[in-house]
């Protein structure tokens, strides 16, 4: 016995939870999404050229090449 204090509560916070308006600052929110979009060059993002003197593995499992 005792679990129906526990419940209770859980139902109680629950509840809350799903009925609550929380105040939303649209003013926050669009200075945060607005900075979100502006991101710096990295250079690590690019991918980088083939090398040629690396052997194509398509040759090497009998797949024809494009």
């Amino acid at each position: 016995m005792g679990r129906g204090r526990a419940k209770a509560k859980h139902t109680k916070n629950a509840r809350k939870l799903k009925y609550a308006s929380p105040s939303l600052d649209l003013d926050r929110l669009q200075s945060d999404l607005s900075s979100a979009l502006v991101w710096e060059h990295d250079d690590h993002d690019e991918l980088l050229p083939p090398d040629p003197q690396t052997p194509d593995t398509a040759e090497e499992h009998g797949k024809p090449t494009t």
